[in-house]
């Protein structure tokens, strides 16, 4: 037998290895300053391409005014306790009524965080006689979620429908079996390669197989579709999507988020979902903060669609500068190229020092080694001169890395 705490000394992780070597630079850094496309990082401005505030709503004034006049009139307290029990609110069910709307459902609930909400989503929809079908490259909320669920599960090649349709066979064969269901969950967007689900083909599964489907937009929702309802309006198909959900940390610039289904669904996660139930409601200044982000959306179209003018841009750009960035079919915008992690280190520490740009690193174990990927992601305030000046740079320090002057035996020193 082995001290727990020992154990976890000699074990630091594929990540954790290399804390005091990363930690405050490579890792867990801090951009201070106003939240925008010029922050401040290790007392340098710096142009940053790594906030996901989509529609740049962070800071649109009529934004800040209504959360101050909100944290100033209830304070961060109310509503105080869990919705069922004391923590419900007018706002509260006016967010849910308007998110319904939004993106075409009967119904909606509030969740206080995006990953939680999706866990506990999971876990409560399905028993032990249910199987899940799920994308092999679904965000690590929906792992966590499935992981918890004690019946059977199946995975699919990332957007493999073909593969898909042999998982659904199988499921259908033991569903009939036990008595159970099954339920399909996938991406709308997803946020390390940026390519949409294909959710038209998945609906379309629908005709020959009985499953519900399950959609994390939370890349998707304020930024997709012709009024920004999400990739399922983008696609045609939000009405083949059974559960839709939607995180308020990316284009809302916020915490929280809320899942939307038909009206029975909702109310039976309402009276079932642990970690509702026994949690406290989001804060008043929250609520409010999310209608006025929400009125945005759909009353200022522009910066849906300044967004993605710059994104064009920047996504053409990389592209005519001869730059690999996948199959993204979104605002997220990967940068594919090859090296080491001391070179990753590196290239980065002379991006952010010697160029200025912050932006952010993803290498192994998110991706397999000897890849190197710079995760870019556009918003409606940067500026086709910031679109100009990063590809300028990202030329020089690819140019940098292919005659070898990244190469080191350890990460960068900082």
């Amino acid at each position: 037998m082995i001290d727990l705490f020992e154990k976890i000394k000699s074990n630091r992780g594929p990540i954790g290895q290399h804390a005091k070597e990363s930690h405050g630079y490579f890792t867990f850094p801090k951009l201070e300053g106003e939240i925008g496309p010029r922050m401040i990082f290790r007392g340098k401005e710096r142009l940053n391409w790594s906030l996901n505030n989509y529609l740049g709503l962070a800071n649109h004034p009529e934004v800040r005014k209504t959360d101050a006049e909100a944290a100033q009139k209830y304070g961060f307290a109310l509503p105080m306790g869990a919705r069922m029990m004391s923590g419900n609110s007018n706002y509260h069910e006016q967010l849910e009524a308007e998110l319904s709307d939004f993106v075409n459902k009967q119904d909606s609930i509030l969740v206080n965080y995006g990953y939680q909400g999706m866990v506990s989503a999971i876990d409560c929809l399905v028993d032990r006689h249910d199987v899940i079908v799920y994308d092999a490259e679904s965000h690590a909320c929906i792992l966590d979620g499935v992981r918890l669920h004690m019946g059977k599960r199946y995975v699919y090649p990332h957007n493999d429908i073909a593969s898909l349709e042999k998982q659904l066979e199988r499921a259908t064969k033991l569903a009939e079996e036990n008595g159970g269901a099954i339920l399909v969950i996938t991406e709308g967007v997803f946020g390390m390669s940026g390519d949409q689900g294909k959710l038209k083909e998945i609906v379309a599964l629908k005709k020959k197989y009985q499953f519900r489907l399950f959609v994390d937009d939370a890349h998707g929702i304020g930024v997709m579709g012709k009024t920004g309802a999400g990739t399922g309006e983008e696609q045609g198909v939000q009405d083949g999507i059974d559960i839709y959900f939607g995180t308020f940390a990316k284009s809302f610039a916020l915490i929280g988020g809320f899942i939307s289904s038909d009206e029975q669904v909702i109310e039976y996660l309402r009276y079932n979902m642990r970690s509702q139930i026994f949690a406290k409601a989001l804060p008043m200044p929250l609520v409010i903060g999310a209608l006025k982000r929400l009125e945005l959306m759909r009353s200022k179209p522009e910066l849906r669609e300044n967004l993605w003018k710059i994104t064009h841009a920047l996504q053409d750009g990389l592209k005519k500068a001869g730059f690999e960035i996948g199959k993204t079919q979104s605002p997220v915008t990967p940068v594919y190229l090859n090296g080491s992690i001391p070179e990753a280190t590196n290239l980065i520490f002379d991006l952010r020092e010697n160029f200025n740009i912050f932006c952010s690193m993803v290498v192994y174990p998110v991706v397999p080694k000897g890849i190197i990927i710079l995760r870019l992601i556009p918003t409606a305030v940067h500026t086709l001169d910031d679109v100009k000046y990063t590809i300028d740079a990202f030329s020089k320090i690819v140019g940098k890395l292919k005659s070898g002057q990244y190469q080191a035996d350890k990460i960068a020193a900082v």
